[in-house]
Formats: structure tokens, C-alpha cells, sequence
């Protein structure tokens, strides 16, 4: 990953240029609903940030990719049914309560939040646990400038997230056999989610979130598996006991509870060695490329495991 300086001015705004690939929309999509003739997604604002200090060289995975191939399982469990699925979903109103061990609990409206908010430009990789990845222009701002407006206590050492529960707007929550208990549920270590690295985002390619990629707040931790970023957040919570998380209850042996990437560190039924990158030679990237140790985050990250056996603490 190259770094940025971060001097760049708070008033400086992102090219439009950059956010072209939203022509690259597939046309069915239009004609389903699912985004507007001009390519955007229904109900997409254009939010207004600075870039960020975090960046990548490589080439972005395009809009059609990031919103078309996607996990989200209360819309579904395969792939294009976040995108397919969410066209009733109502992400405003919304509101975020931030509780438990801080010395100012506070329930924040969503679009408050975000005008209050320095937004940034992240454009990060993403690494699936399923050995896919992307690479995506998020928009959003760091999650320990919420933390901080909470004061968290000396007692707190992690922060749980909860996601919203609809079954009427969410196909994936109906039925009698969930593949999930809902609300899901993730976690982080408190000094994880402080680093700078870690961002709430709420856009990404410039607009709004759609509402198959977690509108209208997600979790973006890019050291970490793409299943600890809990999309459609609605709580988070300081406590002082490390958290249930939804696909650790699920399957432990599978799924940990840290996630960092690793390709030393199989998945029990595939290797973690390599990735396939979507979009590349064709939509499902057939191509394979070496999987970087913490997602190319190393530098950054890698000292807040020091004496940690990461074979183990998965």
C-alpha cells in the first residue's frame, strides 16, 4: 500500500473523473429498479470529502463489480442477491446508538452524523475469507472519531456492532431456516478499532452507500476478512469482554474471531495462500494472484499482535 501524505487540504474534493466507472452499470439493472439512468444507485447522493492518506495503486474493481457481487445475507446468500434483493430496504430515516462503558452515550441521526463528520476517500483492499478480492474507493471517516465523542472508559477494551433486524425489508431475515441468528453481530479489540486505518464508511465511489454494499453505515476494517465489516449498522457498544460474532458462533473451526489476513493460515476447506481478484480476466476473475500478510496492511498493523501466535488467534 502507498502512503499519502496527509496534507493535502480538507477542502480539496475527489474528481468526479475518478467515479466514471458508474457508466459500467449493467443496463438490466436499470430496467429492474435497482439504479437510475445516469448509472447511479436509486437514492444516491454524491457526498462531498477530502482524500484521505490511505490509497492503493492498483486499479479499482469497478462500481458493477463492488454493487453486483457482494455478501449480504439478510438479502440472501448468494451473490447477486444483495443487489437484487434490496430494492425495498429504507435506509433513512436511521439512527446509530453508541452505548455501553463511555461516559456520553448518544444516539446519532445518520445524516447528522455525516455532516458533522470529516469524510475521507479510502480506497482500500478488500479481501474476502472466500479468497476473492477487490479493490474499492470508499468514502467514510475514521470510527475512533465517533469513539471519541463518547469518551470511552478505562474498563472498555472492546466495541461490539449490531445490525438492523427487517425481516419485511429483508428477504434474508424470512423464513423458518436462517443460515445466520440475527441481528448479526461483530466485534473488534478497542486499540483495532482506534487505529487509524479503521473507518465507518458510509459512500463509496463518491455516493451514497447502496443498499446491498450496508447502506446506510458499515464497518471497514482492511486487515481483516470482509465478513468482520457488519454492514446497516444500528448499535455499537463498548464492553469490557470480547464479543460474540455471528460467523464465530456459527462455525468457530472456520471462522475467527480476529480475521486478520493470513496466507499462512488455511481456511479449513480451501487454501489462503492465493486470491482471485473479480474482474479480472472476466467478471470472475480467473486469475490468481499471492495473498499479502495482513492485506498489504503490515506496516500499520502488524505491532498490535506483537507475542500474538496469529496461527492460533485467527
Amino acid at each position: 500500500m502507498a502512503y499519502r501524505s496527509p496534507s493535502v487540504p480538507s477542502s480539496e474534493i475527489t474528481p468526479k473523473s475518478v467515479y466514471l466507472r458508474r457508466r459500467e452499470f449493467l443496463a438490466g439493472a436499470v430496467a429492474a429498479g435497482l439504479i437510475g439512468v445516469s448509472g447511479a444507485p436509486v437514492g444516491a447522493e454524491a457526498l462531498k470529502a477530502s482524500r484521505g492518506p490511505y490509497a492503493t495503486d492498483e486499479k479499482l474493481t469497478s462500481l458493477e463489480d463492488v454493487t453486483t457481487y457482494n455478501n449480504f445475507y439478510e438479502f440472501g446468500t448468494g451473490k447477486t442477491d444483495p443487489a437484487s434483493n434490496s430494492g425495498n430496504f429504507k435506509p433513512k430515516p436511521w439512527r446509530v446508538k453508541v452505548d455501553g462503558l463511555v461516559s456520553k452515550p448518544t444516539e446519532f441521526d445518520i445524516d447528522e452524523l455525516i455532516a458533522q463528520m470529516p469524510l475521507e476517500e479510502r480506497i482500500y483492499r478488500m479481501r474476502c475469507v472466500e479468497a476473492w478480492s477487490m479493490v474499492i474507493p470508499w468514502t467514510g471517516f475514521q470510527l475512533s472519531e465517533l469513539l471519541n465523542k463518547v469518551e470511552p472508559l478505562s474498563s472498555a477494551k472492546y466495541v461490539a456492532f449490531e445490525t438492523v433486524v427487517r425481516p419485511d425489508e429483508m428477504p434474508g431475515q424470512q423464513g423458518l431456516f436462517q443460515p445466520l441468528d440475527w441481528p448479526y453481530v461483530e466485534g473488534l479489540r478497542l486499540d483495532e478499532a482506534m487505529h487509524p486505518l479503521t473507518i465507518l464508511a458510509v459512500g463509496l465511489y463518491g455516493e451514497t452507500l447502496p443498499n446491498q454494499n450496508g447502506a446506510p453505515i458499515r464497518l471497514v476494517v482492511p486487515w481483516k476478512y470482509g465478513f468482520k465489516g457488519i454492514k446497516s449498522i444500528v448499535r455499537i457498544s463498548l464492553v469490557d469482554k470480547q464479543p460474540p460474532t455471528s460467523w464465530n458462533m456459527q462455525n468457530a473451526r472456520e471462522y475467527g474471531f480476529y480475521a486478520n489476513v493470513n496466507p499462512e493460515v488455511d481456511h479449513p476447506r480451501w487454501s489462503q495462500a492465493t486470491e482471485r481478484r473479480i474482474g479480472e480476466d472476466g467478471f470472475f476473475g480467473s486469475g490468481r494472484r499471492k495473498t499479502l500478510p495482513f492485506n498489504g496492511y503490515g506496516e500499520q498493523v502488524a505491532s498490535l499482535y506483537s507475542g500474538m501466535d496469529l496461527k492460533v488467534y485467527y
